[in-house]
Parts: structure tokens; C-alpha cells; sequence
């Protein structure tokens, strides 16, 4: 008996392309966020390495921002740095980040990045 599957691979493809794309949409996710999370840790050693060497605080924010390229207005950044040489300055900054926008309408996570250097003068 002969059976006749000319479709089959058709359907197939068809069931199989949406499950791809949507992997392939999520290994992209990863790699933006894992992007993101690198630029805000090189921020906030930006910020400590600023905040190390100059008692003014919106020295440090303003090294903060012009090393973040995206989404700068939108970070939060405390700086705590004691006046006593030797103690650690600390830079704290936070991201709110829009997981998945085209998809889902999406889902907004908090990357968040503290560095830590000690006060040179």
C-alpha cells in the first residue's frame, strides 16, 4: 500500500518555524541583556574610580552617565563615599531594563551594579 505525504513536510515546517524563531528571539534577548549588564558594571566602576579620587558625589554620577550610551536618564545611581582616606567609596546603579517589548508587551526586570574603591584623598 502506498500512501501519499506530499503535505506532510509543509506541516511540518509550518509547526516547527514559530518554535525556532521564538528560540532564536530568546538567544538574542540574552546576549542584549548580558550586553547591558556589562555596560552598567563598566559604569560603576566608572563612578568608584571617580568617586576614589574627588570628594564632589555628581563627579562621580556624571562619570556614571557619560559612560552608560543607553538608557542614562533612566539609571538610578546613589554614591556613598566617606570623607576618611583608605575607606571604600561605593557606587550603586540601577537600571530598570524592558524584557521581550515586541513580544509580550514586555516584562521589565532591574539590573543593578556596586563597585567599590578606596578613597585616595
Amino acid at each position: 500500500m502506498i500512501r501519499k505525504v506530499d503535505g506532510s513536510a509543509v506541516v511540518e515546517f509550518a509547526l516547527v518555524v514559530p518554535l525556532i524563531l521564538m528560540l532564536v528571539f530568546a538567544i538574542v534577548e540574552v546576549a542584549v541583556v548580558a550586553r547591558t549588564e556589562l555596560a552598567l558594571i563598566h559604569a560603576a566602576r566608572e563612578g568608584a574610580r571617580e568617586a576614589a579620587v574627588s570628594p564632589d558625589t555628581s563627579r562621580a554620577i556624571r562619570a556614571v552617565r557619560g559612560s552608560l550610551a543607553s538608557g542614562a536618564s533612566r539609571a538610578r545611581i546613589s554614591v556613598s563615599r566617606p570623607s576618611t582616606v583608605g575607606q571604600l567609596a561605593t557606587v550603586r546603579v540601577t537600571l530598570p531594563y524592558r524584557i521581550a517589548a515586541p513580544l509580550f508587551g514586555g516584562y521589565e526586570v532591574s539590573l543593578t551594579s556596586t563597585a567599590s574603591m578606596r578613597v585616595e584623598r
